[in-house]
Formats: structure tokens, sequence, C-alpha cells
């Protein structure tokens, strides 16, 4: 598609990428596992959530996911209905007792923090800030039960290694779009959630969180004392219903399944190491690029921070909107900056089923657009 304000430029055919997907959520979708999908249409699709046949996927994608993260005993998988940012109001009732800590260092990771300081029955949560395209680090509070982590901030780019404070209290990671492509410790961790759209190549609405027996016993211990909670938000009940390979409510089973064949494709090529290797090369070859170009630069300034997943480019001397604008003319879709952080710069889904070779002919692409814009 073209607009009036879209400058005419051609780019060669042997320089586009296969696939023109690199939207950090939703995110390329593997076109066999729409295939697959396609290919169970009448036996899996329309059917009970209730029945075998979708708890066989269920079953499946929560043993999936325990084998990939490489979960100790003890830990188990939860689901339920309403993504990532759904799970946020349900920590609040679940798994926070009185107080927790945020770090806050872009959109995401600030929303947490939010839910925290308007849920009437918690303290102030303490929100540690730090600029935009950095991270701040956790600091060891005796008055905190709940430490939340964000282990890739979608806003800007900057991940974090995860890291058990030296204190108490549950740590609580939003891997919403670092799970899959980044690889982590279960040690220094209890809660890992996230939603299917962004390296696990699904749809959203749902939830999925990794926990620790720690964790469990936290959900048990808040529900024992009759805190109130709306049934959609109660994490004992997401625990009871997941054990039993279900969801509280009507999932959307084409998302289920889509995840499941996600998962079963990184497990049959190596698992977590190899997905987040497929996510580190893509990496390399954009933040080479940017760095050996006059007219970009990687916006994260410390390589140690710098996502995998993704990747935001500050481009100078060139306005990026304009570059997306030609590049959607072509296929290549979604390299837009993200809204509010308001810069010049075009942003990189580098997610697992972004093929690495797909990241190089799109840097080509790039190069050749803004050579034809040059005055």
């Amino acid at each position: 598609m073209t607009t009036s304000d879209t400058p005419s430029i051609q780019i060669p055919r042997d320089i586009l990428p296969a696939d023109g997907r690199f939207g950090c959520g939703p995110s390329k979708v593997r076109p066999i596992a729409l295939d697959e999908l396609a290919s169970v249409a009448t036996t899996y699709m329309g059917t009970s959530h209730r029945q075998p046949t979708v708890k066989q996927i269920v079953g499946s994608l929560r043993t999936g996911l325990a084998e990939l993260f490489a979960l100790p005993d003890g830990w188990e998988i939860l689901l339920g209905n309403g993504g990532a940012t759904f799970f946020w109001d349900a920590a609040t009732f679940g798994l926070i007792v009185g107080r927790s800590q945020h770090l806050s260092f872009g959109e995401f990771s600030s929303k947490f923090a939010a839910a925290a300081a308007s849920a009437p029955h918690l303290h102030e949560p303490v929100v540690i800030t730090s600029e935009p395209g950095t991270h701040p680090q956790a600091v060891a509070d005796p008055d905190v039960d709940a430490y939340a982590l964000t282990q890739n901030e979608t806003s800007t780019g900057v991940a974090m290694r995860l890291v058990r404070p030296d204190a108490e209290g549950l740590v609580l990671v939003d891997a919403t779009s670092g799970a899959g492509g980044l690889e982590w410790d279960p040690s220094q961790v209890d809660v890992y959630y996230f939603s299917p759209q962004k390296c696990f190549s699904g749809d959203g609405g749902l939830w999925l969180a990794a926990c620790s027996p720690a964790a469990i016993t936290r959900i048990r211990e808040i529900a024992a004392v009759g805190r109130w909670v709306p049934a959609s938000l109660d994490l004992k009940i997401a625990l009871d219903n997941s054990l039993q390979n279900q969801t509280y409510n009507t999932p959307a089973l084409a998302t289920l399944y889509i995840l499941d064949r996600q998962v079963r494709w990184m497990l049959d090529h190596g698992g977590l190491a190899w997905a987040a290797g497929r996510s580190s090369t893509s990496a390399a070859t954009l933040y080479g690029w940017a760095e050996s170009r006059d007219f970009a630069s990687p916006y994260v300034a410390n390589p140690a921070e710098r996502s995998n997943v993704v990747g935001t480019i500050d481009l100078d001397g060139v306005d990026a909107a304009t570059v997306s604008k030609v590049l959607r003319t072509h296929g290549i879709v979604d390299t837009e900056a993200y809204r509010k952080l308001g810069r010049n710069q075009l942003r990189i889904g580098m997610f697992p089923a972004i093929d690495p070779e797909d990241v190089a002919q799109l840097t080509r692409s790039i190069d050749f657009v803004v050579d034809a814009l040059a005055p």
C-alpha cells in the first residue's frame, strides 16, 4: 500500500527479506503453524475446552514449556485468559501480600507499578526508575514481599539479566517479549509470566506463568486468608484449573494450538539455547550494521543492556517514518518506532521465528532506501 506522501522508491527484489514481518507484537506467525492448525480444523476447532481433544494440547503446552525452560521439580505452568496486562491485575490480588518493588524503565514496566499503586488493599509500592534506554537494579528491602522485574522492555529495546536480590520476597518477572528468545535461570525467579504474541509467534489474549514452589505456596496462602478477588483474576482458581490442563473460562483454541506448535518447533531444533541463538544472531547483525553506518546508531548505549529480541535503532539525517513507509510498500512491515517514545528511530522484532537472514536483508533494504532519499 502507498500513500500520497510516500516517496516512489523501488527496492531491488534480491535484497528484500523473504518474509517482511518484523513487528514487536503481534509478531510473525510461522505459516507452517497455520497450515497445521488448518489440518485439525474439523477435529480440534469448535470442540469443548474441557474435553480430551483440547486438554491434550494444554497438557502438551505445559510440559513443553517446562522442558524448554528447564524448570526444576515442583514448578508449574499456569495459564489463563487476558494476556500479561491481565496478569498484572491478578498479581495484585494473588501474589503481593502487602508491598511490592517495581523496576520502571519504559512504557510496559511502568504499568505493573501503576496497577499495584492503585490497588486499595496494598501499601504504596516502591518504584525504582531509570531513563528510557537503560534499566535500574532491584534493591533489597525488608518491607517488600514481591520484586517486579521486566526481562525485556518492548518499548525501548532494553533487556536485563534476571538476578534475585539478596532478600526475602518473590521475584516476579514480566517476560512478555523475552520468553522464548532470551535465556534465564529459574533459580533467580519465582514467577516468569508472558503472552504468546512475541517470541512464541502466536496471538494475544492468553497469559502463561512459570511458577516456583514458593510462588504456588504464596498463591495458596493468600487464598486461604479470604482476600476478596474476582474469579477471573483469582490465581488459585487458575492454578487449580491449570493442574487439570484447562482454563477457568473458554480460551481461544487456535492460540493454544499455535503456541504449542511453536514450543515443539523450538524443542525439536535444540530448545531455548537454539531459539535464543537465532535472536542473538539477528541482533549481532542489526547492531553491527547500525554501528557501521553514519546515519544509524543503536538507541541503547550500553551493549550489555541491548535486547536480542527487540532492536531500536536511531536514525540521523533521514526521517525514520519515511523509511518505514517505503519499506511497507514492499511488504516489510511494522518497523515503526514505539509511538510514545517519540524518537526518530526504527524498532525491529528479532524473535526466533524471524529468519536471521531476513534481518540481514532488511539492513540492505534500509541502506537502499536511505541512499535513495539522500538529496
